[in-house]
Formats: C-alpha cells, structure tokens, sequence
C-alpha cells in the first residue's frame, strides 16, 4: 500500500468509524466512483426485487397494538457507522417518539375533488379538526423487567390556567401505566435489521418491518426497506440521515415510515 493510501485509511480510522468489510479509499476518487457504481447496481437490484411493501390481510376498527420492538436511542457515531443495524430507518423517530409516533394523528392533504391526497402527511400529537387518528393505546414489554405496560396519549390545554401559554395551544403527555390486561394485545409489531457485510461494505442497508397476529399465528404484512448512502468517508457527515430509500412509501420526511406502513395494515379506530 503506497504511502498516501495508508495515511488516508489511518486518518479514517482516527475519526471514529469502522472501516467496512473489503475496504478502500473513499478520498481516493477513481476508487469511490467505482465503488458507488457497484453500490448503485446492487442497490439498484434489491429495490426491484427484494424491497417493497406487501399487504396479506387488512384489519379495520384497531384500537391498540403491541410493539415488541422500540426503535433504540442513536447516537452521531452510529449514524456514521456502515455496520449500525438500524442504518435503513436512521431518520426514524426513537424511544418515546417512536411509540408516540403510533398515537399520534396524521394530517392529510385534500385534492380539490374532496378526495384525499396518496401523499403520506405529517403525524402530529397536536389533534387539529380533521385529522385521522392513530391507535388509542399501545402496548410495550419492558425487557429488564419483563413488565408489559400500556402507553396512551393526554391532551390538555394549560392556556386556560396558565396565561403564559398561547390561546388554544394543546400539551401533549404520554402517559405509561402497567397493562391492565392480562394477555398481551392480538396485533403486534416487529422488526429486524439486516446486517449483511457485503451490502454494507458499499454503504447499504436493510431491515424489515413485521405485523403479526399473535392470535392466529399469521403475518398479516410486511415491508422490507433498503437505503442507501453515498457518503463514504463521513466527518462532519452523517450517512444514515442523507440516504436514499426504497421503496418511497409516498410520504415527505421519514420520522414515521413504520407507523405509516402499519395503519395500512391494522386501520386505527375512528371515533371516541
């Protein structure tokens, strides 16, 4: 290895970040041009034949759900880290975010028809007039203690004791109370995410979402992502917040892809 190569790869490795498997020199650019042409075509490949959304069966009228995984707390490290495992969901919402996320209400676009646009909008915990509601409740296994407990959203409006509060500004609390069942909830959600050196070693990533009825036994729906990242030498950088994914799921942002792809699937209850 000639001497400026080495000096680059020793100055990555300082930064802070894994060198992936088959490394080379991304600053070298005949070698990163190669490289995200091979990337490209994989990438390329797994969308049209691997990634997508897949809808088996659809259940109306969900009031709750159990989510048998959080999306964990990241850090900058992590985002910058081509072997992260949960590199194909790096924009999505975490921790308490993640199971607000499914309590929350989405805002729709309408077309000048009245009909409602394909685009996704943007979930919210705010409640405005219109607005199609999430789950009521969900449900979350505390692994260190094995408890289940139930999270469910409270709205209060503090203006009308506190002046110090904007007129009609609604406070969202998540509220966490043991189950107060004694069986877990029939629909669940879960997800796993793919490590795989050789996909990783071009900066790609993948992971799967899963809804399942523990019921029956049945996976009612899936969708398996992939995203992609043309940043291979990361500094200031955060790969895992600048990649493309597939497939799009017709939506702006990506803080709730996976709440976005569930609702198509177990369609939250409307009403009181």
């Amino acid at each position: 290895m000639n001497p400026t190569r080495l000096s680059n790869l020793l100055i990555l490795i300082a930064a802070g970040w894994a060198l992936p498997l088959q490394a080379y020199d991304p600053l070298n650019r005949t070698e990163y041009l190669a490289k995200i042409k091979e990337a490209e075509a994989v990438y390329k490949e797994k969308c049209e034949k691997v990634a997508g959304i897949r809808i088996y069966k659809t259940v109306p009228d969900v009031e709750g759900v159990l989510l048998m995984k959080v999306r964990p707390a990241r850090s900058d490290r992590e985002l910058a880290d081509p072997n992260w495992p949960g590199a194909a969901f790096g924009r999505e919402a975490r921790g308490d975010e993640y199971i607000a996320s499914f309590l929350g209400s989405e805002r729709r676009v309408r077309e000048k028809d009245g009909s409602l646009s394909p685009t996704r909008g943007h979930i919210g915990t705010d409640k405005r007039p219109g607005d199609l509601p999430g789950y009521r409740w969900v449900e979350v296994i505390d692994p260190k203690v094995g408890q289940r407990y139930r999270y469910a959203g409270r709205w209060e409006e503090p203006w009308l004791k506190d002046k110090s509060y904007l007129k009609g500004y609604i406070k969202f609390y998540l509220d966490k109370v043991p189950s107060p069942s004694p069986t877990p909830p029939r629909y669940a959600v879960t997800f796993e995410d793919h490590v795989i050196p050789e996909e990783r070693a071009l900066w790609i990533a993948s992971s799967t979402v899963k809804v399942l009825d523990l019921q029956t036994n049945d996976v009612l729906g899936e969708m398996t992502r992939y995203a992609m990242s043309y940043i291979h030498a990361p500094r200031q950088s955060m790969p895992w917040l600048n990649h493309y994914i597939c497939p799009s799921q017709n939506m702006t942002g990506d803080l709730h892809g996976t709440r976005k792809f569930v609702d198509l699937i177990l369609i939250p209850k409307r009403g009181e």
